[in-house]
């Protein structure tokens, strides 16, 4: 199939074909129009290019298996949330520190910036990103939308099907969880 013939259709309405007819043809185009943005983030987190392309591999295999769980909005940011979360848990295997990354402008700031509480709040927000891969699917779900994409409830019901009761449950739930998780990571 040549992917060009599909260039000018936008990401959504490509998701919404798969949605209606649950052809694979149509994330495939979708995966093939990100490979360079992906083989990018993974080389930028991973720095060695076989694992990198195996990471790729990897994204492959789990937005084929989860595409079809829920109603993606957004299929790039999803898509790169994806990559990014399988990176660092691959670095977190290999038991190497996750990378800080410090830009010209964050170093040169005029206010005095302790480092010391950039890392830790960085070591914190990897926590919690660890931490939302532990909550059950709808919680990680409904706390995703919610929190990371700024989606109202009205908007997050819409999205997945979920009551507004559900969501607002889910949310609460996820929420608790979470701090659960989290702090239970700090104490180690």
């Amino acid at each position: 199939m040549d992917t060009n013939t599909f260039a000018h259709i936008e990401d959504k309405e490509l998701l919404n074909r798969f949605y209606g007819d649950g052809d694979n043809q149509w994330i495939g185009i979708l995966l093939s129009r990100y490979t360079l943005l992906l083989l990018g983030v993974c080389m930028k987190y991973l720095k060695e290019e076989d694992e990198a392309k195996d990471a790729v591999q990897q994204i492959f295999l789990k937005v084929i298996t989860e595409v079809p769980k829920y109603k993606i909005e957004f299929f790039k940011s999803w898509l790169y949330m994806v990559a990014k979360n399988i990176c660092l848990m691959q670095l977190r295997k290999r038991n190497r520190n996750v990378p800080v990354e410090l830009s010209e402008n964050f170093i040169k700031a005029e206010e005095p910036i302790n480092l010391l509480d950039h890392i830790e709040k960085d070591k914190l927000l990897s926590m919690i990103e660890e931490g939302l891969t532990e909550l059950n699917e709808e919680q990680k779900q409904c706390v995703s939308l919610f929190y990371l994409e700024k989606k109202s409830y009205k908007e997050i019901t819409d999205a997945t099907g979920f009551s507004l009761l559900q969501v607002k449950s889910y949310i609460q739930n996820g929420k608790r969880n979470l701090k659960l998780i989290v702090e239970k990571k700090l104490k180690s």
